[in-house]
């Protein structure tokens, strides 16, 4: 499963943290620096920066 999804899901409520940190096998700790990060912040379908190579 794309991560970016998983946190996509949690940002719109549809997973609690637990569960988000769970689907991506890191702590809830850890978890709460990945909402930190500023790259995580936007919505990755409307980024335009950078695609990866999968999409």
């Amino acid at each position: 499963m794309d991560k970016r999804k998983v946190i996509a899901a949690y940002k719109r409520g549809f997973i609690n943290v637990q569960e988000c940190a769970q689907i991506l096998g890191i702590d809830t700790a850890q978890f709460s620096g990945l909402m930190s990060d500023p790259y995580l912040s936007t919505d990755p379908n409307t980024r335009q920066d950078k695609k990866s190579v999968n999409s």
